[in-house]
């Protein structure tokens, strides 16, 4: 008899969700306008957490993939899955989030700064981690050579995070000189969004890894019949 699936996942979507609503008021009511860009300000507090929490993702991809290839974990490869269709799905939203954010203040979608160009190569390699998932390949050998991409594939993470301090970059640096340069509510606000989303983030590579975990029990239940001849 199976043990009942743990309620966390859905209470961490759930808080998280809760939380970073109640951070809504903290962007729009709290945090002071931003003087020359305005409203369109705004966004940062949401594009900020997507970024952290995509470059966090690639770095449990990053993890677990050593952990497949040190001891052989099949349950550590269905984290690496989770965790990359998380961060892809988020790195993404940076991306677009960011785009809108450039329109406004350098009058541009899209321009080749350092910061922009890692992020989108890390994006691309990201997906193709996830096209190589989809290929018919034995189970064995598509988690080792998933591995040695996951591992190979977060050379380029650190560059995103540290691209505009390592070249000239008109994007922003929120974390270089004391205080990211924003005023103390603005640090605040990004703060609490950031932890916010966080939990948000948890109960969704929670919930992904625990429907790989149920999908290989069930194939593995289903190779067992198959074996014994019941169909």
């Amino acid at each position: 008899m199976s043990r009942p699936l743990s309620p966390l996942p859905s209470v961490l979507l759930a808080a998280g969700a809760l939380a970073f609503a109640g951070c809504q008021w903290l962007i729009h009511a709290y945090a002071p306008l931003e003087a020359q860009l305005g409203l369109m300000q705004k966004i940062f507090y949401v594009h900020l957490p997507l970024a952290w929490w995509a470059l966090i993702s690639f770095f449990v991809v990053f993890a677990g993939s050593v952990a497949v290839l040190v001891r052989g974990s099949q349950s550590a490869d269905r984290l690496c899955r989770a965790a990359a269709e998380v961060g892809v799905l988020l790195s993404g939203l940076t991306l677009v989030t960011g785009m809108i954010w450039a329109r406004r203040s350098w009058g541009v979608w899209w321009t080749w700064d350092p910061r922009l160009t890692t992020a989108l190569i890390m994006w691309f390699v990201y997906t193709g981690y996830l096209v190589l998932r989809g290929l018919d390949l034995p189970p064995r050998r598509k988690s080792v050579v998933c591995a040695v991409l996951g591992i190979v594939a977060f050379l380029d993470v650190p560059l995103v995070f540290l691209s505009a301090r390592l070249w000239r970059s008109i994007h922003p640096n929120v974390i270089g000189a004391e205080g990211g340069g924003m005023e103390p509510e603005m640090a605040l606000t990004a703060v609490c969004c950031v932890l916010a989303f966080g939990l948000f983030w948890a109960g969704l590579i929670w919930l992904r890894k625990r429907q790989l975990d149920l999908e290989a029990r069930l194939e593995a239940a289903l190779l067992a019949r198959r074996g014994a001849g019941l169909f």
